[in-house]
């Protein structure tokens, strides 16, 4: 018979087998929040503006789908995989996203409640929002103004801009609310998902997309696109969707995800030592 393994192996095996405790997970996002804090503005606003970019190629990818794929009832189950590329690309770059880097952030001013750490967190958001709008802008104002993208693709982007319009405020505060809850989940799940990273990536962002759950930097490509088209203006696109979207995800993300986490750990942490 062969060799049953010694205790300590064994316990290694267990480890290795068994699902990391919520705790680990809390202080993993935690330290990640530490480090979001301690980077420079600079080297934020840049991986920011790269982000604002990088997902303005979820709409392209939407549309280049669209134009090939006949009109019918299935379509958007398809097109709306190209909703994930822009999230595959910012998350694995490792680019500043709002409602993703972000939120970790708020974990450490949860714990520690100081002015000092509350202001670093809005000049994190701050210089993160605003980067992040101004580069999908650019991609929007390149892909309507270019002659990169054919008239079926532009024709193409103007459609799926215009879903996320169509709704009431309410309607789009609500579904931001939904948006900032996945992705949130999403940087829960991502520092132990190892070589399921791309799959949880792919699922959480894709039934954001199928939801047409709004999220301000992914939609905000496909809302300056009908601004730099002149189809609305940029007064109407702040009223309409920018400004319930933001609400809506910070709501999502912060309120819903990382207080009731927090609160959850910390009252854990109370138990372990009464």
């Amino acid at each position: 018979m062969p060799d049953e393994p010694k205790p300590d192996k064994q316990e290694e095996e267990i480890q290795a087998r068994t699902s990391p405790p919520g705790q680990i997970v809390y202080h993993a996002i935690h330290r990640e929040g530490e480090h979001e804090l301690e980077r420079d503005s600079g080297a934020l606003a840049w991986s920011g503006l790269a982000a604002g970019l990088s997902m303005g190629f979820s709409m392209v990818a939407q549309a280049l789908l669209k134009i090939h794929l006949p009109d019918t009832r299935w379509q958007p189950l398809i097109t709306k995989l190209g909703y994930t590329i822009g999230f595959l690309i910012v998350i694995l770059g490792r680019q500043q996203l709002f409602t993703e880097n972000t939120l970790t952030p708020i974990l450490v001013l949860l714990k520690k409640k100081k002015f000092r750490v509350l202001g670093n967190v809005v000049r994190l958001w701050a210089i993160v929002l605003v980067t992040n709008l101004a580069g999908t802008f650019a991609f929007a104002w390149i892909a309507a103004h270019s002659s990169i993208f054919d008239p079926n693709a532009k024709l193409a982007f103007s459609e799926i801009a215009r879903e996320a319009i169509n709704l009431s405020f309410t309607t789009t505060l609500l579904r931001a609310v939904v948006a900032g809850w996945l992705i949130a989940m999403m940087v829960w799940l991502l520092p132990f998902a190892e070589v399921a990273r791309v799959g949880v990536i792919i699922i959480l962002s894709y039934l954001v997309g199928l939801g047409h759950f709004s999220h301000i930097v992914a939609g905000g490509t496909e809302v300056f696109y009908l601004v730099a088209t002149s189809e609305i203006s940029f007064a109407h696109s702040l009223k309409i969707f920018f400004l319930p979207t933001l609400i809506g995800n910070v709501i999502g993300g912060v309120s819903l995800v990382a207080a009731l986490a927090h609160a959850q750990f910390m009252a854990a942490g109370r138990g372990e030592h009464s």
